[in-house]
């Protein structure tokens, strides 16, 4: 029996016609996401346009080898699956924070996101044996926390870029900032997302961001509002260079504030996993799980290298398998490669680029809502009624993490390395919900079978999981 013929629909091959649309379609799911952070990114920084169009490519070309990886997998890295592998909104706030202190910048950046992937390599193998300590009352609350510490950004944006801006004399009001046209974009470009959302069905549904950023983009080109300047010079081709924005700077509560990240990353991972294994027939077992975490090191590592950031499974393609019932690992290679492709061409990147930020804002409050609403849906297989204990987590961890988010410089007269680890809210957030969850619900227990690495990741884990 050939491989197009097999029973198997992860291995199911098609025609090149056939591969090429199909993985099209993943790219399509997944570009406004993958787009969307180094935009964020890029701004917040105050980067110029050229080297935000630079992100981006990069970004591009890095989702497609990563996904490659993953869906073919090289030696002991890579699950095999079809598994879309796209840049995290996760971590865009450690990020965030790391990049806008004077003394790292992006090199500080570069340094976090590489020895993040470094420690996702090294814990992978074991990481089975650690998901006790992070049950769903801790990683619903920690992703409660990524989408209120984001939204702040989300609305910044919105409002047209940061409330203050680098003046000849040091910093003074945006004058933007605020200025009703850019409002009233980012609320069409929300209203244009919630509509579509309710109106179209299936595949374009998902499709929906990337319509609405289309949608502010046009009306403001059509105002007179978009410099396109650098498009028409860009080269159509472009080699991404490693380390453009020079040697990483490994900076090491910068690194522990994405490695705080990157476990919970791995925890949605694992549960992406578990979901497109049940999806396609395929018992996941310890080995399965440890080849696909190491996918989110090297990514990291790929990342950094390629001048952006950290990389995780994206749900929203896993969602389109369910609604297409494509299985195909190969196809999800397809796409992997349209992305490659994608990241090398220069004037894709600048227009990009040229999209203004209150335009990507009104995306902003949806996507980083939708991280805050995902923690929500973690947080309901939550008891609470019989104990009462896990409200007191869960209030607590919101508490602490929002203090830096609502009061910038409360931390700056505190040591230094205090100042540093208390000023990241997702990382304060993460090891209060952890700590509270061990005080108030005792040392987790141990999976009978979890050290054995051919064997099955129990079901009740992929329930709380998924």
């Amino acid at each position: 029996m050939s491989n197009s013929d097999t029973t198997d629909p992860v291995e199911k091959k098609y025609p090149v016609p056939s591969l090429f649309a199909l993985g099209l379609q993943h790219v399509l799911v997944m570009y406004a996401g993958a787009v969307a952070v180094p935009l964020i990114v890029g701004t917040a920084l105050h980067l110029s346009k050229e080297q935000i169009a630079l992100l981006v490519s990069a970004d591009l070309f890095a989702c497609g080898i990563v996904t490659i990886i993953q869906a073919l997998g090289i030696w002991k890295i890579g699950i095999r699956l079809p598994i879309m592998m796209g840049v995290s909104f996760t971590a865009v706030p450690s990020i965030i924070a790391t990049g806008t202190n004077p003394e790292l910048g992006m090199p500080g950046v570069i340094g976090a996101v590489i020895g993040s992937g470094i420690f996702v390599l090294l814990v992978a193998p074991f990481f089975g044996r650690w998901v006790r300590f992070f049950p769903p009352i801790v990683t619903g609350t920690v992703m409660l926390i990524i989408g209120l510490s984001l939204m702040r950004v989300g609305v910044n944006w919105a409002a047209g870029g940061q409330p203050m801006i680098k003046g000849p004399d040091g910093m003074i009001p945006n004058p933007a900032y605020g200025a009703p046209f850019g409002l009233a974009v980012a609320a069409i470009v929300l209203l244009s997302i919630l509509l579509l959302t309710r109106v179209l069905k299936g595949f374009l549904s998902n499709l929906a961001v990337l319509m609405g950023i289309g949608i502010g983009f046009a009306i403001a080109i059509a105002a007179g509002k978009v410099d396109f300047h650098g498009v028409a010079d860009a080269d159509w081709l472009r080699v991404i260079h490693p380390l453009a924005f020079g040697w990483p700077v490994f900076e090491f509560w910068s690194i522990l504030s994405l490695c705080a990240v990157m476990v919970v990353m791995m925890i949605e991972s694992t549960g992406q996993f578990l979901a497109v294994g049940d999806m396609a027939g395929r018992k996941i077992t310890q080995r399965d799980l440890t080849r696909g975490l190491r996918t989110d090191g090297v990514g990291n590592i790929i990342g950094g290298l390629l001048n952006t950031f950290t990389y995780t499974t994206y749900a929203q393609n896993v969602g389109l398998l369910q609604i297409t019932g494509v299985m195909s690992r190969f196809v999800v290679a397809a796409g992997g490669a349209i992305l490659i492709l994608l990241g090398v061409l220069p004037k894709v990147a600048f227009i990009s680029a040229s999209i203004p930020s209150y335009v990507v804002g009104g995306a902003a409050i949806v996507m980083f809502g939708m991280v805050s609403a995902t923690g929500v849906k973690i947080l309901s297989k939550v008891d609470f009624a019989a104990n009462r204990r896990n409200l007191y987590i869960v209030a607590v961890s919101v508490g602490l993490a929002m203090v830096p988010v609502v009061a910038d410089n409360i931390f700056d007269q505190l040591p230094a390395a205090a100042s540093k680890f208390l000023h990241s809210g997702v990382l304060v957030g993460t090891f209060a919900a952890a700590l509270l969850n061990i005080l108030f619900n005792g040392m987790p227990a141990k999976e009978p079978d979890e050290a054995e690495e051919g064997q099955g990741v129990p079901a009740p884990a992929a329930a709380d999981l998924a």
